[in-house]
């Protein structure tokens, strides 16, 4: 409930400086650029930002850093151990994934070590920025888009006009950012075992790899340019759409339909759990075809036992019915907020895009939401629906389905 309510005042609060300022005059546009920064979802119902002040620039840019690590994670870093369970309950409707591990006996502990390891990952993100040659304020507003994989910029073109040194440094510390923050602390400690046992990263580094493969390879066939361009534009894509950043060097919309479809998945799928990166999570996928196999072979033989495993541990049977049920969840919202933002008469593809777009906090789409477009075709309806969408996919639809549920406020005795 706190986490609920929390990130939705957030979030209007945030739409005052845009308002205050006459950047967006509009209430709802406001609202809709608040929750697209805090969610780090980095849609805009604007065209030209460039004519924005550098200042509400920087606000728009820093809100998404923020929102990056979550911004009631802070408080629980200041509560006292008193407070440790209620902690650990705020943290966990916070982050992302099907399970937050500690690094520490205490929560507040284990939110200073996240805290650490965001802050420093940012810091030398900064530092690779400004060597390359970009300005400070835009190194800063960069950086802020990359680690809270919001992508937020300060130019309508995203990163298209930097350099392709920018540009990687862009790729990487995306992919970087994509990582459970909890396995950097096993790599200090020299736990390597630990960190390369982890399923979910390797599973992370092969649908990476095999998907710039086979968009590169796309690219080549379809004679959009040679091994050394198609290698790079399939990275920083690959690397922008898997960790819901959204930030963009060209418009992939002329791209072949195998590498937009492969996009497209990826957008849903996200990348690891404990991130700042969206979607349903690598883990999560893990969970559900491991359950998928259980069930059929208890099929097969009824009176077997068998466990779902991850990471050579057995899972609770609470942990595989919430990922089953957050899935059911998950596709019942998209179908929902697709029929719902139908009333503008726009296309079935574009609802779709819209809400994927949004619910997995990746920003563009395809077609009307692509790269080069924007949101702000759609209603004063359709923008409150894809933002309460933003907001679900930001904190996994348990939180904001838990706030508005009736039994929630009921008296109890």
């Amino acid at each position: 409930m706190v986490a609920g309510a929390g990130w939705i005042l957030v979030s209007l609060l945030g739409a005052l400086p845009f308002v205050m300022s006459g950047e967006i005059p509009s209430y709802i546009d406001a609202f809709f650029e608040s929750v697209a920064g805090f969610t780090t979802t980095g849609t805009f119902a604007l065209s030209d930002i460039e004519l924005w002040s550098r200042s509400m620039l920087f606000w728009r840019n820093f809100i998404q850093w923020l929102g990056g690590i979550g911004v009631l994670a802070f408080v629980v870093a200041l509560m006292g151990s008193k407070n440790g369970g209620f902690g650990m309950h705020l943290l966990r409707a916070e982050s992302p994934g099907p399970r937050m591990g500690k690094l520490a006996p205490k929560t507040r502990r284990s939110v200073h070590y996240i805290y650490i390891v965001y802050i420093s990952l940012s810091a030398i993100c900064l530092g690779l920025l400004l060597a390359g040659g970009m300005p400070t304020y835009e190194a800063f507003c960069t950086m802020f888009g990359v680690a809270g994989t919001g992508g937020f910029g300060v130019l309508n073109d995203s990163m298209a006009s930097y350099s392709s040194y920018l540009q990687t440094v862009c790729t990487i510390f995306m992919l970087l950012f994509g990582v459970n923050f909890i396995l950097y602390p096993l790599l200090l400690r020299k736990e390597w075992r630990s960190v390369l046992k982890d399923e979910e990263l390797r599973l992370y580094a092969a649908v990476v790899a095999g998907s710039i493969a086979v968009i590169t390879g796309a690219l080549l066939v379809a004679g959009l340019g040679g091994v050394g361009d198609s290698l790079h534009n399939a990275s920083f894509m690959v690397s922008s759409v898997i960790t819901s950043t959204g930030m963009f060097i060209g418009d992939y919309a002329h791209w072949p339909a195998l590498a937009r479809s492969l996009l497209f998945l990826l957008m849903i799928v996200g990348a690891m759990g404990g991130s700042t990166a969206s979607g349903l999570k690598l883990s999560r996928v893990l969970i559900l075809f491991r359950s998928l196999k259980a069930g059929l072979h208890r099929l097969l033989h009824p009176r077997s036992v068998k466990k779902v495993h991850l990471n050579g541990k057995p899972l609770s049977d609470e942990v595989v019915g919430r990922t089953q049920m957050f899935f059911f969840l998950y596709c019942a919202f998209i179908m929902v907020a697709s029929l719902l933002i139908a009333v503008d008469g726009q296309a079935l593809e574009i609802n779709l895009s819209a809400v994927m777009a949004c619910i997995n906090n990746v920003g563009p789409g395809f077609g009307l939401v692509s790269s080069v477009s924007h949101f702000g075709d759609f209603s004063v309806f359709s923008k409150f629906i894809l933002a309460i969408m933003m907001l679900v996919g930001r904190l996994e639809i348990f939180p904001i389905l838990i706030l508005f549920t009736p039994s929630t406020w009921r008296r109890k005795t």
